[in-house]
């Protein structure tokens, strides 16, 4: 399977950024992807305001055009994550979803853990504006592999991919806005560790460049394979890249160091009740 991950500059503007992710998931699908992999927030990116000005539900503007352009294209689409209006709910939701090539939904996911931090002097309190979701997703992609899905500060969490991987993830999306100082430091090296723990492969779809409110994201955009080796990096400026995804490599390593029987989640229960 050919697989890809748009790197995106959104603003506030979400026709704007409708058109340019229109034109980058096209730009994978020509070289061949059957897997496309957006962004966090590829639909509305600013400041708090702005980001809630430009939410909508999961039957808006932004989920059609995904559900008929990976039914026209006949590919697996994960939108990265829109802000998501849910009805009855005063917070939004931070919310990916997985379409399949026939244009149905396959995986709604609405990221679990809430990106509220101090970066280099920059405060962001994601919980201020949106409630977190309750459960992991693992997705059927159309050719039978299991695709887990993640948004962007979750890639800290480990506990999250194991368990995406127990429950049948070969490959695993992280849509993400990484900042620019954590794009430098830690987003290539969280991504591959995700990919060695987790033995699959690992589509990191990253935003770039400066957005409304004065946030920048690092971009980077990576696709990693179960060995935990690079398969494809983005430049500086929006693009797509697209990486092959050879899963007889996946059988072969989980075949020749099966980490992943080898868990013992009932010896780290033990460990957590114990510790100080």
């Amino acid at each position: 399977m050919r697989a890809g991950a748009v790197q995106l500059n959104a603003t506030e503007d979400v026709d704007r950024n409708l058109e340019r992710a229109d034109r980058l998931v096209r730009e994978a699908a020509r070289q061949g992807a059957e897997l496309v992999v957006l962004p966090e927030k590829w639909s509305v990116l600013g400041t708090a305001d702005q980001i809630a000005a430009g939410a909508q539900p999961l039957d808006g503007q932004c989920m059609t055009w995904a559900i008929d352009t990976a039914r026209e294209l006949g590919i697996d689409l994960v939108a990265g994550s829109i802000a998501e209006l849910r009805e009855g709910r005063d917070k939004t939701s931070n919310t990916s979803v997985h379409i399949g090539p026939d244009g149905e939904i396959r995986g709604v996911y609405r990221k679990l853990h809430m990106f509220d931090v101090e970066v280099e002097g920059t405060v962001y309190a994601e919980s201020a504006r949106e409630e977190p979701g309750e459960e992991f997703v693992v997705s059927p992609l159309s050719g039978g592999a299991g695709i887990g899905m993640s948004i962007c500060y979750d890639v800290r969490f480990p506990e999250l991919y194991q368990a995406l991987a127990a429950d049948g993830a070969q490959v695993i999306a992280v849509p993400a806005a990484f900042t620019l100082p954590t794009t430098r430091d830690h987003w290539e090296l969280l991504l591959r560790a995700r990919a060695i723990e987790t033995q699959s492969f690992v589509i990191g779809a990253n935003q770039i460049g400066a957005h409304p409110g004065g946030f920048r994201s690092g971009g980077r955009s990576t696709i990693v394979d179960p060995w935990g080796l690079v398969l494809a990096t983005a430049p500086d400026h929006e693009t797509s890249i697209v990486a092959e995804l050879d899963f007889s490599l996946l059988r072969d390593i989980r075949r020749r160091l099966p980490s992943l029987s080898h868990r013992r989640p009932e010896a780290y229960r033990a460990a957590a009740r114990t510790a100080p």
